[in-house]
């Protein structure tokens, strides 16, 4: 223990001795905690000059400037956009037919649900109901009647009489009509359909609505499927899907038609028709199919308008047949035809009129309605007059921060505390470079737009930032655009073109924030280093000087207890020739070397 042996507070000692020995530490931290935020700051500039950099290429391209807008009379007509540089002006067009897509409409594509009037052998759970029948209760003139997909229609048929046999209503009888592929409910009295307790979808599976009820002139009530009942099931596999024909694939499994000269393939014992639509719809075709259950047909599309055709053709099996399609019917499509500022009638199998059929460069216009319209084509002078504020606004943001971080303050007390960066002669640099170039007026300007101020934009006078007057530059863009062009995207004298250069350099990986960057993060590196390696000297001087002041603890106490030893002995001697015993020369020896280490 410190001082225990021998009264000196060494711990003290010691501590002091090793902050005096820590005292750069100090300094190099301070220094390290500088070099990162100055690091920082250098990457926040860098940021907003890449900010600013991207403002100036824009400006800097000449064809930017000549951006079109395109507005219209009649937007139901047309819709149309313009490229850069089209040409100015307002041009009618006058649009006579649209173009439309051929279509193949098949016929009636779904068995009937019975060849004859008798449903006894028509079971429900394949009945071939556009939508199929499901299983439990429904209701007719407030009476319940409970069906299983095990029924034949006959036997639905019985159970509706049967249930209404003793209604105040009137009995109803149910029949089939194959011609129509319809039910018909009959009653002496007004029919009611429904209830929300009804579990089973047959009312609706059948077309059956209270809306459809009518009387005839023998005064007898009827409700009739509003639709044919039969439908394709899109989902069973295609010898199973009810189609008026039974789908085959030539019995291989290896059908096969042609779509417009494309080779559709198919098992009928293991694809659905929706497998074989979605894969002509992904086929290179050139038409989309579909199964319209409302007119209880297959269609094919053709994916691009014009007056086209659709070519078909079963290969290896009947699919094309089965399903109606290559026994229906052509609607070709139509071509688009207009005219441009009453010229000639043009024709085209599009709605998209592109540069080269209107005639009129850059302009592009699709065709949306018949009827006439006007279409203006004029300059983005809005998008410019954007561009420009978007410039001023991070121009003065990196000036802003430059000015935030290299101006000193001075405190109430008169404390004067320089910004981070005061002094950095690189970032003052930019700041006065980029005024300079910004207020420049360069050598063969266009008359009347010599430099920024003729365009609104002009120095603040107390600092290096910029303000803008947006009406001075609106009126400078609609009444003199090549010259605001010229102005800033001049190849060689242009403000942006040449500021733009200015600035990539500045942001390069080779630039000087990118090499004031890195030796930042050198310095911080060093200042790191350093403190390490004294931290490490110290850590290691401590140990010394512990072990060393232990030593002279250890070797004081080896004597103070030799001291006591003898004071004891000759203070306790009663006789002049006693000898001393022997382990007084043992402690004197061990006390003489402790203290000579």
């Amino acid at each position: 223990m410190s001082g225990l042996a021998s009264g000196i507070n060494w711990t003290t000692i010691v501590n002091e001795m090793l902050q005096a020995e820590a005292a750069p530490e100090t300094q190099w931290t301070t220094e390290e905690t500088t070099d990162d935020n100055k690091k920082s700051a250098y990457q926040t500039l860098g940021t907003d000059l890449s900010t600013l950099q991207t403002d100036l290429s824009t400006l800097s391209k000449a064809s930017f400037f000549e951006t079109r807008t395109t507005s219209l009379s009649n937007s139901s007509v047309a819709s149309a956009s313009a490229a850069a540089g089209a040409l100015l002006g307002n041009y009618t067009l006058k649009v006579d037919t649209l173009a439309t897509n051929s279509m193949q409409v098949g016929s009636t594509a779904s068995a009937k649900l019975s060849s004859s009037s008798d449903v006894s052998n028509v079971v429900l759970s394949s009945a071939g109901f556009a939508t199929a029948v499901t299983a439990g209760t429904f209701t007719i003139n407030g009476q319940t009647i409970t069906i299983s997909t095990s029924d034949t229609l006959q036997d639905v048929f019985n159970q509706i009489q049967s249930a209404t046999a003793n209604s105040s209503a009137g009995t109803v009888t149910a029949s089939y009509d194959s011609t129509g592929d319809t039910i018909t409910l009959s009653s002496s009295g007004s029919i009611t359909l429904g209830s929300d307790t009804d579990t089973s979808n047959f009312l609706e599976a059948a077309q059956l609505y209270n809306s459809s009820e009518s009387k005839s002139n023998s005064g007898t009530y009827s409700i009739t499927s509003t639709s044919a009942l039969g439908g394709v099931n899109v989902d069973n596999t295609l010898e199973d899907a009810n189609t008026a024909h039974q789908i085959n694939d030539g019995g291989s499994g290896n059908g096969e038609f042609v779509i417009n000269g494309v080779t559709i393939k198919y098992d009928a014992s293991t694809d659905t028709i929706n497998d074989v639509l979605q894969r002509i719809n992904d086929s290179s075709a050139g038409v989309t199919a579909v199964y319209n259950s409302l007119s209880d047909c297959f269609e094919l599309t053709d994916n691009s308008t014009g007056d086209v055709g659709i070519t078909l053709q079963d290969v290896t099996g009947n699919f094309l047949a089965a399903t109606g399609l290559s026994g229906g019917s052509l609607t070709a499509g139509s071509n688009l035809t207009y005219s441009i500022n009453s010229g000639t009638t043009q024709t085209s199998e599009s709605n998209t009129i592109d540069a080269g059929a209107s005639g009129i460069t850059g302009l592009s216009i699709t065709a949306l309605g018949e009827g006439t319209t006007t279409i203006s084509v004029a300059s983005d002078t809005s998008t410019i007059a954007s561009a420009v504020s978007t410039f001023v606004t991070d121009y003065n943001t990196v000036q802003k921060y430059i000015s935030s971080e290299t101006t000193s303050t001075t405190s109430s007390t008169g404390t004067v505390t320089a910004g981070l960066l005061t002094g950095d002669m690189d970032v003052e640099n930019i700041a006065f470079t980029l005024r300079q170039m910004i207020d420049a007026t360069p050598s063969g300007g266009t008359t009347g737009f010599e430099n920024l101020n003729d365009l609104g934009i002009t120095s603040n006078g107390s600092d290096n930032t910029l303000s803008l007057d947006s009406t001075t530059l609106n009126s400078a863009l609609t009444s003199n655009l090549s010259a605001v062009q010229n102005l800033f995207s001049n190849a060689t004298t242009g403000l942006a073109a040449t500021t733009q250069t200015y600035v990539s350099g500045l942001t390069s990986s080779s630039g000087v924030l990118a090499t004031d960057e890195t030796n930042m993060s050198n310095q911080a590196q060093a200042a790191a280093n350093s403190i390490s390696t004294l931290q490490a000297r110290i850590a290691k001087d401590q140990t010394t000087l512990d072990d060393e002041f232990a030593a002279m603890e250890t070797a004081i106490e080896s004597l103070n207890t030799d001291k006591q030893y003898l004071n004891d002995y000759f203070s306790s001697s009663s006789s002049s020739d006693q000898t001393a015993p022997s382990s007084v020369g043992s402690n004197l020896s061990s006390s003489s070397s402790s203290t000579s280490s």
